[in-house]
């Protein structure tokens, strides 16, 4: 049984966090969607990035997302899969710099980046 300490939920906030996002919401709109898209590949789009982008950065988050609820059994997969989702994160947040969201777009990513980084530190 796993110990269920302040890195565990960190893992599961941020892992279903990104589940729900890709898996769930990728075709709902929120207020937090760049630009003025309504689903997460038009968001791709608003940023100029090319289709295969949506799939490639999907593909790495989901998997990511995997390795830290597998993480939480198997502690060596948390570290890569947070550093890989805090390069995401701020990949996300420049896509939104580039297209002058208001910074309120950005607090997703910047919160699963601030999540990550507590993952990776602790």
């Amino acid at each position: 049984m796993p110990d269920f300490s302040i890195h565990t939920v960190l893992q599961l906030v941020t892992a279903l966090g990104l589940l729900n996002v890709w898996l769930l919401r990728s075709s709902s709109a929120t207020s937090y969607r760049g630009g003025s898209a309504q689903s997460l590949k038009e968001e791709f789009s608003a940023y100029g990035l090319p289709d295969a982008a949506f799939y490639v950065v999907g593909t790495l988050k989901v998997g990511a997302a995997i390795a830290l609820l597998i993480g939480i059994w198997v502690p060596t997969l948390v570290q890569p899969a947070a550093s890989l989702v805090a390069v995401l994160m701020v990949g996300a947040v420049s896509m939104h710099v580039k297209v002058s969201d208001p910074i309120v777009k950005s607090v997703p990513a910047l919160a699963m980046l601030a999540l990550c980084a507590a993952m990776m530190w602790l």
